[in-house]
């Protein structure tokens, strides 16, 4: 057994040498400006015929290295996987994100994994860009490493909004926090999706006149503020329009702190125990508790109206 093996860093062994470009990051949410990262990575590697290849983590490294500080994650890990392939790499290496990782010296990071385990021609890195046990490692010292092996490192630019903000998974977790789903939305290239397996609830919003397909835990995806939803629902019998609710039920006592729950409009499937992922178009009301049912029920149908409306304008 090698001395890294013996150190938890196996893995490194695993990696197959490609020629290849490479960015790393832990790109949660695969935002807008992650996407132009990879779009700018697959520039410099398609005439040199190189391998487009984002190294990520199995999890925030926050997570290991300060679990008190570490965020929701906006996309599940598979989830991710999948965004940066469609956003066009070519090559996910996913870094078990583990103590002996964080331990790890930033320059034999940088030797073992990325030029010797990937065969790394071209890096591609933000100016503030650190790595390595205690963030030791820069962009500096990869062009160090790099001159010799006839590599090269390539700076990316950050991608503002109108108001000069820099993009970030930061910045969308907050607006969703806000319930700002354009916003969020914006951001994303895309819109925020939650997916889950469908489980047995209460049964309240059947006998309300609106079955419900509860998501169970765990969710896929950041949960954004309390509140109903305009979103599209997709099962394996189709997408539909979907009136989603999500918070704590104030009207009724005894329900969990934060549930997902999706009314599919005109359509009555049985979807228990199969997957459901509902793609959240418009914020359309905050939560509050209703003084009886018929109130309840009223505002339930006013929901369902503004709901048929969103989906049918976002749909021209």
């Amino acid at each position: 057994m090698s001395g890294l093996a013996e150190r938890g860093l196996g893995w490194i062994e695993q990696l197959e040498p490609t020629p290849s470009a490479v960015t790393i990051g832990k790109f949660d949410g695969v935002h807008i400006g992650h996407q132009r990262i990879i779009e700018q990575l697959r520039a410099v590697a398609a005439p040199a015929g190189l391998a487009t290849t984002v190294v990520t983590f199995d999890r925030n490294p926050l997570e290991v290295v300060r679990p008190d500080r570490a965020p929701a994650p906006l996309v599940s890990l598979a989830h991710k996987i999948e965004l940066l392939r469609d956003a066009g790499a070519d090559r996910v290496v996913v870094v078990p994100f583990t103590p002996e990782t964080a331990a790890q010296p930033a320059r034999e990071f940088a030797e073992r994994v990325l030029f010797e385990g990937l065969d790394a021609r071209v890096l591609l890195v933000g100016d503030d860009f650190r790595f390595g046990a205690r963030g030791a490692g820069d962009a500096a010292l990869l062009r160090e490493l790099a001159e010799p092996r006839g590599a090269r490192v390539e700076s990316i630019d950050d991608i503002c909004f109108a108001d000069g903000r820099r993009v970030s998974s930061t910045w969308i977790r907050e607006a969703l926090a806000l319930g700002r789903i354009d916003e969020a939305n914006g951001m994303l290239g895309r819109r925020h999706l939650l997916r889950g397996d469908v489980v047995r609830g209460f049964q309240r919003g059947r006998a309300l006149g609106y079955p419900t397909a509860n998501l169970g835990a765990p969710v896929e995806g950041f949960i954004p503020a309390d509140g109903v939803y305009a979103a599209l629902a997709h099962v394996d019998a189709g997408t539909f329009a979907a009136a989603v609710s999500i918070g704590d039920n104030p009207t009724f006592d005894g329900v969990a702190a934060k549930t997902v729950e999706a009314y599919l409009l005109d359509v009555d499937l049985d979807l228990y125990d199969r997957p459901i992922a509902l793609e959240l178009v418009e914020f359309v009301r905050s939560m509050h508790r209703f003084e009886d049912l018929d109130g309840l029920i009223a505002q339930m149908g006013r929901d369902v109206d503004r709901t048929r409306e969103i989906i049918a304008a976002a749909s021209a």
